[in-house]
């Protein structure tokens, strides 16, 4: 299925992002010049595009779909797993913000949470990633039923035309980029 695919792309630029964060940390660890501005761009792109416009369609339609109608398997992996992993990536994001804060009121010390917070929420995120590619999508595609699968392809197409005309991808893609050159993880 398309929404499959659209899914597992988003997948890739949100790896792509992680990279980015990784490098920036890196400049702070070894205590380089850092525009912690870029660190509060990560973070609203890790909000509005990996987490309310990528997380948002998994929570809100195909999470609930393969709740509502594929039994306990699917309520172990989804509210167990994948549900309490997107809460644990929030709480990393809300850290990395407030350690942040901190450095920008001149706290040399909340250098490493906000190093802490930000790599674990790429190791978060990496790993994550790679169950939803091979093991949820997969047995969501394997098990839902076919009126189930063309209806979650016919709100993700709707929920990604909206998103265009929003400008979300655009923004967001185009922020990665940007960041991309400038840390050289292109």
């Amino acid at each position: 299925m398309d929404f499959i695919n659209v899914m597992m792309g988003e997948h890739k630029a949100i790896r792509r992002m992680l990279k980015v964060m990784r490098k920036a940390c890196l400049d702070v660890f070894e205590r380089k010049p850092v525009d912690y501005s870029d660190f509060h761009k990560i973070i609203d792109f890790i909000r509005g595009y990996a987490d309310r416009h990528h997380h948002g369609k998994e929570e809100r339609l195909l999470f609930d779909c393969m709740l509502k109608e594929l039994g306990p398997v699917a309520d172990t992996l989804i509210r167990h797993g994948m549900l309490v992993e997107h809460e644990l990536g929030r709480l990393h994001v809300k850290d990395m913000e407030e350690a942040l804060e901190r450095i920008e009121q001149g706290s040399e010390e909340h250098k490493v949470d906000l190093i802490a917070n930000a790599l674990a929420y790429t190791y978060l995120l990496g790993r994550h990633a790679d169950k939803e590619d091979i093991a949820v999508y997969t047995y969501a595609l394997r098990n839902l039923d076919e009126a189930s699968l063309a209806e979650l392809e016919r709100q993700c197409s709707e929920l990604e035309r909206n998103a265009e005309k929003e400008g979300v991808q655009e923004k967001y893609l185009g922020l990665l980029n940007k960041l991309e050159q400038k840390y050289g993880v292109i």
